[in-house]
This record gives C-alpha cells, sequence and structure tokens, in this order.
C-alpha cells in the first residue's frame, strides 16, 4: 500500500499487532518510533503520518497531520455485467485506483445468473477491494458502487443523470457502450471530449441483441476495444483508461 489510510473512528485509537498496516509498517517499511509515512483519511485529506509508539505486544499509536486535499475523482462511470466472483475484487480495487467516480454492477441475459450471489458485496469484501485501489494510487477516496438487478433496470435509473444534478451540472454525458461483436465504430478512434464519460460493458459471452436495443434506445454508441476478445476485467480497464485520456486527464 502507498498510502496508509484511516477512518475517522479509528483517530486517537491503537492499531493491533494484526491490523494489516500495522504489518506493513513494521514488517515491510521496517518503521520505528519516530518515524513518519504517508497517511490520508478515508474521504478525506492526505499528508504524514507519524508512529508516536510501538507497544510491547507489537501495538502502534500514531498521530496524523493532513492538509493535502483529496485527488479529484474523474469524471468517468464503468458498468459492467456481473464477471466471475473471482474477478469482482480485482476489479474493483483496479478501477478505484485508476479514479473512476462510480462503478455499477448488473445483470445481463447471457451472463451466469449465480455470479450474482457472490458474498463479496454484502460482507464488505467489496468495500475493501475498494479502498485497497485507493490507497496504491494514494488517494483517500473511492468510487460509488451500486448494484442493479438488470442491464434494463440500470438503464431506466440513469443513475449517471442523478449525479449530474448533484453536481448540479447540466452537462450531459457521453454514452458507450463496449462491443466486439457489432460495434459501430472504435474507442480509440473516438475524438476528446471535456463531457463526463459513462461506459456500459457486457458479461463474459457479451451483449444479447435485444440488449444492444435497449442501448441504442438509451442513446448509447456501440464501440470496439480492438478485434481481440477480452476477459471482463481486462475490458473494464482498458476501457476506463482510454475513457481518461479523451477526457485529458492521463498527461
Amino acid at each position: 500500500m502507498n498510502l496508509i489510510l484511516f477512518e475517522a473512528h479509528e483517530l486517537g485509537k491503537t492499531l493491533s499487532r494484526r491490523d494489516e498496516r500495522t504489518i506493513h509498517l513494521l514488517k515491510v517499511l521496517h518503521k520505528k518510533t519516530g518515524d513518519t509515512f504517508e497517511a490520508g483519511l478515508l474521504g478525506g485529506d492526505r499528508g504524514i503520518g507519524t508512529i508516536g509508539k510501538i507497544g510491547i505486544d507489537g501495538s502502534l499509536v500514531f498521530s496524523l497531520d493532513l492538509q493535502s486535499p483529496p485527488l479529484p475523482r474523474l469524471p468517468v462511470r464503468l458498468a459492467v455485467g456481473f464477471p466471475r466472483p473471482i474477478q469482482i475484487r480485482r476489479l474493483l480495487r483496479d478501477l478505484s485506483s485508476l479514479g473512476v467516480e462510480a462503478i455499477d454492477l448488473f445483470g445481463t441475459e447471457l451472463g451466469e445468473k449465480s455470479y450474482r450471489d457472490t458474498k463479496l458485496l454484502n460482507d464488505g469484501g467489496a468495500r475493501t477491494a475498494l479502498i485497497e485501489g485507493a490507497a496504491q494510487s494514494r488517494d483517500t477516496t473511492i468510487p460509488a458502487l451500486k448494484v442493479f438487478t438488470s442491464l434494463e433496470n440500470w438503464l431506466n435509473d440513469r443513475p449517471w443523470e442523478k449525479n449530474n444534478e448533484t453536481q448540479k451540472s447540466r452537462t450531459v454525458s457521453l454514452l458507450i457502450a463496449a462491443d466486439n461483436v457489432r460495434p459501430e465504430g472504435a474507442m480509440s478512434r473516438m475524438a476528446h471530449t471535456k463531457r463526463p464519460v459513462v461506459i456500459a460493458i457486457g458479461s463474459e459471452r457479451g451483449w444479447s441483441d435485444s440488449e444492444r436495443e435497449l442501448l441504442e434506445a438509451a442513446g448509447f454508441l456501440r464501440l470496439s476495444l480492438g478485434s481481440r476478445a477480452l476477459r471482463t476485467e481486462t475490458a473494464c480497464v482498458a476501457a476506463a483508461i482510454l475513457a481518461i485520456e479523451k477526457i485529458g486527464e492521463l498527461g
């Protein structure tokens, strides 16, 4: 972890020797009493942490001096058909580290129905993966995560429009559906834009014809990510990076 993240309720408390952050600081980074480290408050500022004391039991007392604001989340929303449960943790971690502002998961007609039953979304594992991604990228914020039963429900809810309303923005989002089977163009050839970007990515077996019709009716452009068939998590990362480049945030 490149940034040690703390939550507000942990301030003024001691980290146990079994805490992953304690282990990382003492066993991996070999920090000692009085040493500093990069730190941040989840959802808040970044700065420097200092180890005040290492207890006989291996516990750790720390203090924080946080004066740098968090990195801004990028106006990119990724929506994906449920991947295999083993992929979800990596997917959430990697998209969080890339700085996208929101991630949606939904069921698709060709997707495996059992994938939706993953415990990761209810046992805190999803949030942990998002936090791991933030720490990796030296960020203190995490993407919003929502779950929908189907693509149709997601399209009817249109969460990207609610986000624009919250931010009092009238900017219309650029809507893209990744489709390497029946594309209308290529995402790599898309012009640069100042608009927020919403990208929908199907499950392992892609989109059904009826889902393509739903996406088209909702105003989505079907664009390819290249001529190769990609794993869902690979497609998500590739699409996110392309979108970040198109909105001018890679440089």
